[in-house]
């Protein structure tokens, strides 16, 4: 099951991310605890590392939140070296297709479509704090 997060007004969608499955998620998470929270998550990124990734949603406040520690993530994640990218997974398949060389942990996270995640997921903080609207967990 993937886990698509996304903004709506009513019926109409206004973006969304379809972030991979929901293990990939963690991996994303579980990453962020142990390079730099000190293996205590939500000591730094509390809004994205504490949130359930389970049908849920950010209010329109927590996005606010959310956009300046992705902003601060991204700069800590762009610092580290990459990892490599899971073994014979959709993440591996992607970066192939789309001539993907990560050169810091920041460029290991990217969506299906091989946008940067980070680049996406704060994106989609914009409109949700613009229309002030959550960000649904799908």
């Amino acid at each position: 099951m993937g886990l698509y997060l996304c903004v709506f007004d009513g019926d109409e969608e206004l973006e969304g991310v379809e972030v991979g499955r929901y293990g990939d998620f963690g991996w994303f998470r579980d990453t962020v605890r142990d390079q730099l929270e000190g293996r205590v998550a939500g000591a730094r990124f509390p809004t994205l590392m504490l949130h359930s990734d389970c049908d849920g949603s950010w209010s329109p406040s927590e996005a606010a939140t959310l956009r300046k520690e992705l902003q601060a993530l991204s700069a800590a994640l762009a610092k580290l070296p990459p990892v490599p990218l899971p073994a014979d997974d959709w993440q591996t398949t992607i970066a192939a297709e789309r001539s993907l060389a990560p050169k810091s942990l920041l460029d290991c996270f990217f969506d299906v479509d091989g946008e940067p995640l980070l680049t996406r997921l704060m994106g989609l903080c914009d409109v949700a704090i613009e229309r002030r609207l959550p960000i649904l967990f799908q």
